[in-house]
């Protein structure tokens, strides 16, 4: 598991281990239960039944400047890591029978009436998008036997950790509001879900191809409804808009866009391949987390 230690990969571990599984992080340093990136490089993939890549530079991070630099680390840190596995799956004698990746909804251009399911087109129209493009063509491995799983994830909810982390204090006290118009909409997954989903493809033999990591209720949720949601879950108004020119201040005009505007997916092949979602509506989903 690449990117382990991260948010998500802290409850997918949680999770495949409750389920029985051995889960070893591929992380900077080796260690128990962990081997290093520079030996998986030199020495091959171990004996394992599945493979699965999270790691990825926070984009959002608000301490990170959006420069030159930190555009080469978000893309390094997502394509090259995913390189790294898929060559590893590639040359190994007993290769996996699953290779999951986990990428992102950005993939689809944000607009604010377009649906998009997994067959949709995308990918070629800004950063994000041709990052995922590159980031999940990195992962194909012609001829292999892994059977091949890409998930595009939503926004991320959950506790200690991603989107909420930075929204809950000034929430809490009364000074949260939508982003900008509060009209775009707002994919989102619950954390539980986004794991429940990559495990439910490594266990499902049948699942391949591309699964939208978003709830079914997603498509209907806009930014300001998540605001007024997650304002009501706390008991407090949400009644300061957050300008438009605010957070391009802050993250910069092409960071903006991943909060600005968004995107309606649809979970359409993930629903059809039998996955139930444990949060699908968003009120269920935010009492779950700040309670």
């Amino acid at each position: 598991l690449g990117g382990g230690t991260g948010f998500v990969g802290r409850a997918l571990t949680q999770l495949l281990r409750s389920r029985g599984h051995e889960v070893t992080h591929v992380s900077r340093e080796g260690g128990k239960d962990r081997i290093s990136w520079e030996e998986l490089s030199h020495s091959g993939l171990p004996l394992c039944d599945a493979v699965v890549n999270l790691a990825g530079e926070n984009v959002l991070n608000p301490f990170r400047r959006w420069s030159d630099a930190f555009c080469r680390e978000v893309i390094s840190s997502r394509v090259e890591t995913t390189k790294i596995l898929a060559k590893a799956i590639a040359d190994a004698e007993q290769p996996p029978r699953a290779w999951v990746l986990v990428t992102g909804v950005g993939y689809y251009r944000p607009s604010p009436t377009a649906e998009y399911t997994e067959d949709s087109t995308g990918g070629d129209f800004d950063f994000f998008s041709r990052l995922v493009s590159s980031w999940e063509a990195a992962a194909l491995i012609p001829g292999s036997p892994a059977r091949g799983v890409v998930v595009r994830s939503g926004v991320v909810l959950g506790r200690g950790g991603g989107a909420i982390s930075q929204m809950l204090l000034p929430f809490r006290l009364g000074l949260g509001g939508p982003l900008g118009s509060g009209l775009q909409p707002f994919p989102w997954i619950h954390i539980r879900d986004l794991a429940g989903i990559v495990c439910h493809a490594l266990e499902t033999e049948c699942v391949q191809g591309i699964l939208n990591g978003v709830s079914p209720s997603s498509p209907a949720t806009s930014n300001g409804t998540f605001a007024q949601e997650l304002a009501a879950a706390l008991g407090r108004p949400a009644l300061l808009p957050v300008p438009a020119w605010a957070v391009r201040a802050v993250f910069g005009a092409e960071r903006a866009v991943m909060l600005l505007e968004g995107q309606r997916v649809v979970p359409k092949h993930t629903l059809e391949s039998g996955y139930h979602f444990i949060f699908p509506d968003l009120s269920g989903a935010l009492k779950d987390i700040v309670a």
